[in-house]
């Protein structure tokens, strides 16, 4: 199972579209790194994903797709002109509510836990996309998206590394890691 997403992601980053301005691309896939918000929450989502394919494994797949999904969607409503607030706000909140879901292993019905993610995925890619560029906004997104499949991937990889090794001990470490980051994020700003 993770090789076959590491292998999706892999060829999500090989194979976008082609563009003439290859920089956007690459921009957009390297934008989830420079935010640890971000990054703590995608690789979150899958380390959440892990713990919950224990009881079902589709939710391996459904929670991340569902993210991915849904933060094209928000990326959407930024081409559609539509303004939402406390955008910032809501995306560190989904650090500390996935970080906190695993801390205290939270099961949810695959369809709840794909709600949770889809929503919080909505305000990232809606972020995300604010920094579109006018020209190459396609590669762009493209590229943020492929960073997000990677990044769940190592957050799967992560969860359920930890729970072979160490059971739900090593779950709610990671979740616990997660909490943590998103605190100094909040401090530090």
């Amino acid at each position: 199972m993770i090789r076959t997403i590491c292998l999706t992601a892999l060829l999500l980053t090989l194979g976008g579209p082609a563009s003439a301005h290859p920089e956007h691309e690459a921009s957009g896939f390297l934008h989830p790194f420079t935010g640890i918000d971000h990054l703590l929450a995608m690789v979150a989502v899958g380390i959440w994903a892990a713990f919950l394919a224990v009881r079902k494994r589709a939710t391996a797949l459904l929670v991340p797709a569902t993210f991915l999904a849904m933060m094209a969607v928000g990326a959407a409503a930024v081409f559609a002109g539509i303004k939402l607030p406390l955008v910032e706000a809501i995306i560190l909140g989904s650090v500390f509510v996935f970080g906190g879901l695993s801390l205290n292993e939270v099961r949810l019905p695959a369809a709840a836990a794909m709600s949770v993610a889809g929503l919080f995925a909505f305000f990232h890619g809606y972020a995300h996309a604010l920094e579109a560029p006018e020209a190459g906004a396609g590669a762009y997104i493209w590229g943020f998206l492929a960073a997000t499949t990677l990044l769940q991937a190592v957050g799967l990889g992560l969860g359920w590394a930890a729970l072979r090794v160490l059971g739900d001990l090593g779950l709610r470490a990671l979740g616990g890691a997660v909490l943590a980051g998103g605190a100094f994020v909040l401090i530090a700003q």
